[in-house]
């Protein structure tokens, strides 16, 4: 397999989340995103991914209905159409996290998948939602039910996890078991305890799956909220859990990282953790009553 070209994009809030509405925010933090984009593109990056719900602040420390105006339909709104314009441009698969209206009344923290000739894959609903104080995410959003889709894009399989999933193994290796090569996890995450795990939970899933795990979190800090710093440090770790780049804590940045597909079957190889498995003696995980 060849040599894949991944980048992502972390970006601080651009606008003011007190004052302007949920379309002024989106157009503004689009216009910053598009120069790196732009960006990603000429230097040949195949796949792209932006941080959770990438047009808007993090928004769940509220309890505010304002910002349910900040869903858009996916395929047929306006930040997945303009994406897919891109992706077409460049020949690059993006991964589109944005807050998704299904109808009125059910939203979804979403990340729609585009391929790298603009068609629209398909898109994966976060499946575990938190509801704890300054992550308020239930009055937002609803549990996704995808059934952990991978995939099948230009470059590679592609799979999705997003902010609070990746506390979950159970789903990290559901991608690995449906044929993930590279999972994304967006996210919106403040420092403190989740800071240290940030650099050894995703690594540590990456290692156990045998894939490549690209992991976005926005920097900076956002009015009126003020929970707490983003601290970027979004990153690519391949199979073996080691470190291809790194952002900062603090800067809007694109990262680029060439990522080896051929290392995927050469450690699932080495490690046979998927033969291994002892899924029979595990029904515990599956007991819904436990």
């Amino acid at each position: 397999m060849p040599i894949v070209k991944a980048g992502l994009i972390q970006m601080s809030l651009k606008g003011d989340a007190e004052n302007d509405t949920p379309d002024q925010i989106r157009d503004k933090m689009l216009d910053a995103h598009i120069p790196l984009i732009e960006e990603a593109g000429k230097k040949g990056v195949q796949v792209l991914s932006f941080q959770e719900v990438f047009t808007q602040p993090y928004f769940c420390p509220s309890q505010d209905k304002k910002w349910y105006a900040a869903a858009e339909k996916i395929p047929d709104g306006h930040t997945t159409k303009l994406m897919q314009e891109y992706a077409k441009k460049y020949n690059m698969v993006i991964v589109v996290p944005i807050y998704e209206e299904d109808i009125t009344g059910i939203y979804y923290n979403t990340a729609a998948v585009i391929d790298a000739d603009g068609t629209y894959l398909g898109k994966y609903r976060k499946t575990h939602i938190p509801q704890v104080a300054g992550f308020w995410e239930k009055f937002f959003f609803k549990p996704g039910f995808s059934n952990w889709p991978v995939f099948n894009t230009a470059y590679l399989k592609l799979g999705v996890y997003i902010c609070y999933d990746r506390h979950f193994p159970e789903g990290w290796r559901a991608l690995a078991l449906n044929g993930a090569e590279y999972v994304v996890n967006p996210s919106a995450t403040v420092a403190g305890l989740s800071q240290y795990l940030w650099k050894l939970e995703q690594p540590a899933s990456a290692v156990a799956n045998g894939y490549y795990v690209g992991a976005i979190n926005r920097p900076g800090t956002e009015a009126p909220w003020n929970i707490g710093k983003f601290y970027g440090s979004s990153y690519i770790v391949n199979p073996r859990g080691e470190f291809l780049v790194e952002a900062s804590e603090d800067k809007d940045e694109l990262i680029i990282a060439d990522m080896d597909m051929d290392m995927v079957r050469e450690v699932r190889d080495q490690w046979q953790f998927f033969r291994d498995r002892r899924p029979e003696t595990y029904p515990r995980l599956t007991d819904i009553a436990s």
